[in-house]
């Protein structure tokens, strides 16, 4: 089965935050892992779900649920 590849537009959507967020995360280095999809700064990105999924299970904080 695919991984499914999500948008900025998408997972912006789905985190609450904006595109610009999501582009100033790449740019330092933050955020969850992408995929560029061909070369130049125009080139699509694309985020795998089990790259977003890890990445959200990495910033988890607190107790074990119970």
């Amino acid at each position: 089965m695919a991984d499914v590849k999500l948008t900025p537009a998408q997972l912006g959507t789905e985190l609450g935050v904006s595109k610009q967020t999501l582009a100033n995360w790449r740019w330092a280095g933050a955020g969850p892992r992408y995929v560029k999809l061909g070369t130049g700064k125009n080139a699509p990105i694309r985020y795998r779900r089990t790259d977003v999924d890890a990445w959200l299970a990495s910033t988890e904080q607190g107790g074990a649920a119970a």
